[in-house]
């Protein structure tokens, strides 16, 4: 390891005495291991599990045994003294690492092979804070001997230290196998937890009750895109998720189970966010509220608006610009601290990759994609991503987008596990007047498409969109509320337009299209998409 340039400053005196002391190692757990291996080598198929490489001891020669033990049993299925000893000499290290003699003391250090697997994660746990050392060294190194500042040389150092902690983080060997007995009999226990409470949900409720009967809610270690092209209201509506999230699953503040949301937002600050929060919830324009031309009345809702919303545990980050690394570090925090249930993050193509990004954009943003669905699965949250789409929707008939329109990278499609693309087709029409006309019922219209869903059905959700307050409004009859949902108390005419004369209750989860577009949720107020200059919001 690296301590310093032959010609660099010297560190300071802490640090020199820190890097004096011995690397963190277990001599006795090494031989441990070793002697239990040579006494039963049925255990090494347990302990390659948890140490995987010579690297991981400590000393050359306990290294040396290491790696002889493993390839004697995988060729012959079993490494008495005598074939370990060969296998040694064959190398010409037999000598080296203290001869027959050493080996036969090493199985006679333990009285059985039970212990194996509690020695291996010592001998894992020493070699995972040796490597920790190592990086920081490298880190030292590279810090001392930083270039030309003008260049950028802090940002280089960073990045460099980023990856190598990264790599460090990411050995942390293969996660407990289960076998599917167990798996089964938890499957069943969850199917009669949500049995006994009455939830007819196993993921989080969005609060829109026909996506949840599509999606089955939010699954936690699943990573869920939603994209979009700009203006289509992306981060207007992943905020309505996370708020109404928040809230058990409710759009607005009732009482009820409260669910931690956390929320990247590398677009915007945290202030904007929160005024978006409150004229959403509120029902109050936000053109009046950028403007400063709120009244009595206005200043009342965000007040009641205000009050009922701090009461939602969502947990705002406007970090820019994050890596996967500091993503990762603050999401675990989030989750540690707080109890973080669900994960947003605004959006993907703001994230960088450092090592990847040397490479292309493309290979950068494939990096952040596998990054952020290994960190779903690691904190067992669903996450949800926003990510643009290029524009291949608004040269084609129809505008409709597809999964092939993500931007960047194919490899957003392989690792979601859910995606989710929005569209408006009336705000390819704003200034054709006589589309306008045509369609008058149809202006505020939006579609969530589900173009893939691993484990359930592909299909497209109606919902309403409501410029003025940046909000989502659901079309079904129900909302939901933790998982259970209540038929609100407004009849739906059979006679309705664009009523298939049904019930939306009756909507199949498992049909491969989505819900008929139908009647409106009510709630709020109905305004004209086209009355406002709503061209430069946000969204």
């Amino acid at each position: 390891m690296p301590r310093r340039g032959p010609a660099g400053p010297t560190p300071p005196r802490d640090l020199q005495k820190l890097f004096d002391r011995l690397p963190p190692a277990s001599p006795e757990a090494e031989m441990s291991l070793l002697g239990s291996m040579i006494l039963d080598p049925k255990v090494i198929g347990d302990v390659i599990a948890v140490v995987r490489t010579p690297d991981d001891f400590a000393g050359e020669a306990h290294a040396h045994i290491f790696d002889a033990l493993v390839k004697t049993y995988d060729v012959h299925r079993s490494g008495d003294l005598v074939q370990l000893s060969q296998s040694l000499r064959d190398r010409g290290v037999l000598d080296d690492i203290g001869g027959p003699d050493y080996l036969l003391e090493l199985a006679q250090a333990v009285p059985s092979a039970a212990s194996a697997p509690h020695y291996a994660r010592i001998v894992r746990e020493k070699a995972q804070l040796r490597r920790l050392i190592e990086a920081a060294g490298r880190i030292l190194y590279d810090a001392y001997h930083a270039g030309d500042p003008e260049q950028g040389a802090a940002r280089e150092v960073l990045d460099r230290a980023e990856q190598a902690i990264f790599a460090v983080a990411e050995d942390t060997g293969s996660a407990d196998l289960q076998t599917l007995e167990r798996l089964l009999q938890d499957a069943l226990n969850l199917l009669d937890a949500n049995f006994q409470h009455g939830r007819t949900l196993t993921g989080l409720s969005t609060g829109f009750y026909d996506l949840d009967q599509m999606t089955n809610g939010l699954q936690a270690g699943e990573m869920v895109i939603v994209a979009a092209r700009p203006s289509m209201g992306k981060t207007a509506f992943a905020l309505n998720l996370a708020e109404q999230i928040a809230f058990g699953g409710s759009p607005h503040a009732e009482s009820g189970p409260r669910t931690p949301v956390g929320f990247f937002s590398m677009e915007m600050s945290r202030q904007s966010v929160a005024q978006r929060l409150m004229c959403a919830h509120s029902g109050v324009d936000s053109h009046k509220m950028r403007r400063n031309l709120l009244s009595h009345d206005d200043f009342r809702r965000l007040a009641e608006s205000c009050g009922k919303l701090s009461e939602a545990p969502v947990f705002i980050d406007d970090s820019p610009g994050l890596t996967v690394m500091l993503l990762r570090a603050k999401a675990r925090r989030m989750v540690a601290q707080h109890g973080v249930k669900c994960v947003f993050i605004d959006y993907m193509q703001l994230m960088s990759a450092p090592g990847a990004a040397r490479e292309s954009r493309q290979a950068e943003v494939s990096a952040i994609s596998r990054g952020l669905k290994a960190l779903a699965r690691e904190l067992e949250v669903p996450i949800v991503c926003l990510a643009q789409l290029n524009r291949g929707a608004e040269q084609r008939e129809g505008h409709r987008p597809r999964m092939a329109d993500l931007r960047e990278s194919g490899s957003i499609e392989q690792d979601a596990d859910v995606i989710m693309l929005l569209h408006r087709e009336s705000y390819y029409h704003q200034h054709d007047p006589e589309w306008l006309a045509e369609n008058e019922d149809r202006v505020n219209d939006s579609e969530v498409i589900i173009a893939k869903q691993r484990n359930g059905p592909t299909g497209t959700v109606h919902l309403k969109w409501n410029a003025q307050i940046t909000r989502f409004q659901s079309m079904a009859q129900r909302h939901g509320s933790d998982g259970n949902y209540e038929v609100r108390t407004k009849p739906v005419s059979p006679a309705s337009p664009g009523s298939s004369g049904g019930s939306r209750s009756s909507y199949a989860p498992g049909a491969k299209s989505g819900p008929v577009q139908g009647h409106r949720d009510g709630g709020g107020p109905e305004r004209d998409w086209q009355s406002e200059e709503i061209d430069d919001l946000p969204i």
